[in-house]
């Protein structure tokens, strides 16, 4: 019975110190991929696509997930990809923060050129979880599926049931454990963790102490995006020049 109480402690005290970091990911876009998706484009649009990337079919990006048992907040990272050297690329505004504790959320995000500032109650995806696993950063993971209606997306997740925190990348939540990688439309963007840093977080899950931008609840901004995707397409122009796929 001692030996059996020693072993729960340990694996207690492991679980507690891997639940509260930052997780560092790397998110690649295949731009051949969403074009030949977009059959709408017209030919202007393509010969910009081929122009604006010479010929390359993916980009990367970095970005981090702060994350505890009560909150998490996804971000850019400062590091710069070998792609992004010899260009003044300027990054949106991105801030996406869940708080699991009071059910809440407050996004920060640029698109359709405005910032707007998303606050609502946290509505979990409608998640369906399978049976395949596979390796993510040295963490074994389950596969969960669901779709984004109003970008028409198919989005795949591997998440980890050995961090047992309900956080992810991007927008998404709600999985029985950490979400260590996304690929959204059979791999037009996949973003995957690379590593993860266990340790006390201060001021990292903090919102910036200045928010600018339109407020809109949930529900107004999907409807936002829906319109200008609608827009775009009937122009025959790639909606994502300036929103995040």
């Amino acid at each position: 019975m001692r030996l059996f109480s020693v072993i729960f402690l340990l694996f207690s005290i492991t679980v507690s110190a891997q639940t509260e970091g930052v997780v560092h990911y790397t998110r690649t876009t295949y731009w051949t991929k969403m074009m030949n998706q977009m059959t709408f484009l017209s030919k202007q649009e393509k010969e910009r696509y081929t122009y604006m990337f010479g010929g390359r079919d993916d980009w990367q990006e970095y970005t981090l997930l702060y994350f505890n048992d009560k909150a998490s907040k996804y971000t850019h990272s400062d590091e710069k990809s070998a792609e992004s050297e010899g260009y003044d690329w300027r990054k949106e505004q991105l801030v996406i923060r869940r708080d699991f504790e009071k059910g809440t959320m407050t996004d920060i995000i640029e698109a359709a050129g405005k910032t707007y500032i998303i606050e609502d109650s946290l509505r979990t995806p409608n998640w369906k979880i399978l049976n395949d696993l596979k390796d993510v950063a040295g963490h074994i993971c389950m596969k969960a599926v669901v779709e984004d209606t109003v970008k028409k997306q198919k989005i795949v997740a591997w998440f980890a049931q050995d961090l047992p925190v309900n956080a992810g990348p991007e927008r998404l939540f709600g999985l029985p454990g950490l979400i260590m990688e996304i690929d959204i439309n059979d791999g037009t963007v996949v973003v995957s963790a690379t590593r993860i840093e266990t340790k006390k977080l201060t001021q990292e899950l903090d919102l910036p102490k200045k928010m600018k931008g339109t407020r809109l609840n949930e529900t107004a901004y999907q409807q936002m995006l829906a319109k200008f995707i609608k827009e775009k397409i009937k122009e025959e122009r790639n909606p994502y020049w300036t929103m995040r796929y």
